[in-house]
């Protein structure tokens, strides 16, 4: 029997919680904001208690469980992070104080962006951006930026790979530029010849994921670079994946002009449920004038051995992207965890990402299809589409992981590869999780052989059973509704 809902409780004239007592002279509420029709429930605090733990046990959650989506880098986030984040210095601020009341906040906002600039390799960072999509947008506005300040305003075309990040394109429309695809070549590559071909005055740039959403290397990063820079362009380096390279390999390094951190994804800040985000960006010395403002700066106090920390803005800047200085609690997390990994920690961070996805590869690489035999770097991906069982799609796959109690990775992205499942297990799982993985993963390849029936109607075990996506994604129920 299933447990009744918060609404279906509802007495009249139970209460679940007491207003305190005004501090302040009571004012009457515009009669517009009073909705007396409003069924809402009336119930008791255990009832209000246990409808909301129960919901929150209906979900997974990275602390249930492995979280492998691909692209997405759904990683741990250590506790001691948010210990630090609700540190009342930090978490009683408020955004119209004087930045003379809050040094120590922009302290460590400075000191964040010199931390990213460390790791990437980059001039200058801003930490605006309230999540990477947005950081996206802020790069490629930089360089339209930039573009239109040496006088180029006719370029109009951001080149982006096939292999890219999936929200490169959106973020190149928003732009009101137009994209041109790369294609990728038979290792996973961008194809140069076909970018060669693309180079011309009315390229504002290149948007390149490395490593890019296969999972590997561009193994021609510098020729990408040089052919772009050698059209007038410049090149965006979709830093989502810089886990896989951090204390490795600085994008700056390699000639990339601008770049996003994923502040979730690299520096273990909390994903999903819609924020909150956080997408600082990095760029070389020729952009440092278009950032966002304002930036963070360092100033060295006369006659005195220590530093204040003030707002400033950068000369030619894009103008705000986020409303007042970014989402600070995110900033304090990731400062906080770069902090206590140190230089080694993050190189080590990044080594176990590539080493246990390559683990977890080759556990699985004869049961499942792969398109591109190389090693990869923090994520893979192979086909859920299995000779021993042509009926079976990844989505059928991905719903009877459910019935095993695990997540399943990220489906049918990235698009080049067919029936796509993009597994990444990050830095923080153990060789007995990715075993128990990995041993799911066979004994579903070996069902969807003998017992098809049992993952195209998967999942059996689940809260609810497989729901009609499509339906529910164009015409979503937002609200409940008390069956008649």
């Amino acid at each position: 029997m299933a447990e009744p809902l918060i609404y279906e409780l509802s007495v009249p004239g139970r209460e679940g919680s007491k207003a305190p007592k005004l501090d302040v002279p009571p004012s009457e509420l515009p009669a517009e904001l009073l909705r007396t029709e409003l069924p809402l429930p009336e119930v008791s605090e255990i009832d209000v208690t246990r409808h909301f733990v129960r919901l929150s046990q209906l979900n997974y959650a990275i602390d249930k469980g492995m979280y492998p989506l691909g692209s997405c880098t759904m990683k741990y986030n250590p506790k001691v992070n948010e210990l630090t984040a609700r540190m009342p210095g930090f978490m009683g601020l408020h955004p119209l104080q004087d930045p003379g009341t809050a040094q120590g906040a922009l302290f460590l906002m400075y000191h964040l962006q010199e931390y990213l600039k460390a790791i990437s390799g980059f001039a200058e960072v801003t930490l605006q951006p309230a999540a990477g999509a947005q950081g996206e947008l802020t790069g490629v506005l930089i360089m339209r930026a930039y573009q239109c300040d040496r006088g180029e305003t006719q370029r109009d075309t951001i080149l982006v790979p096939d292999s890219a990040h999936g929200t490169n394109p959106a973020t190149t429309s928003m732009s009101g530029l137009r994209v041109v695809q790369i294609p990728s070549d038979a290792r996973g590559n961008v194809d140069l010849d076909a970018l060669r071909a693309q180079l011309n005055d009315r390229v504002v740039g290149l948007m390149i994921t490395n490593p890019n959403t296969l999972g590997l290397f561009e193994e021609h990063i510098k020729e990408v670079v040089d052919l772009v820079h050698g059209c007038g362009g410049l090149v965006y380096g979709d830093g989502a994946n810089l886990n896989a390279l951090m204390g490795v390999m600085r994008p700056g390094d390699v000639g990339i002009d601008v770049m996003h951190f994923n502040l979730h994804k690299t520096f273990s800040t909390p994903h999903g449920g819609g924020g909150p985000g956080s997408g600082p960006v990095g760029v070389a010395a020729h952009l440092v004038d278009f950032l966002p403002s304002p930036v963070i700066v360092q100033i060295e106090v006369e006659d005195e051995d220590y530093f204040t920390y003030a707002f400033a803005a950068p000369a030619k800047s894009i103008g705000s992207m986020k409303a007042f200085w970014g989402q600070f609690g995110m900033l304090v997390r990731a400062y906080t965890y770069i902090r206590m990994l140190g230089d080694a920690g993050l190189r080590e961070a990044a080594e176990h990402a590539v080493l246990n996805a390559n683990y977890l590869l080759s556990q699985i690489k004869g049961v499942f299809p792969l398109p591109y035999e190389r090693v990869c770097k923090h994520e893979f991906v192979v086909e859920g589409k299995l000779e021993t069982a042509p009926d079976i799609h990844a989505l059928d796959i991905a719903k009877r992981l459910i019935d095993y109690g695990v997540h399943p990775p990220t489906n049918y992205f990235p698009l080049i590869v067919h029936e796509a499942l993009m597994i990444e297990p990050t830095e923080t799982e153990s060789k007995q999780s990715l075993d128990n993985y990995a041993e799911i993963l066979r004994k579903i390849a070996e069902e969807a052989a003998t017992a098809p029936e049992l993952l195209h109607e998967a999942p059996h075990n689940a809260p609810v059973r497989r729901l009609d996506e499509v339906r529910a994604a164009r015409k979503p129920v937002l609200r409940y509704q008390r069956e008649p």
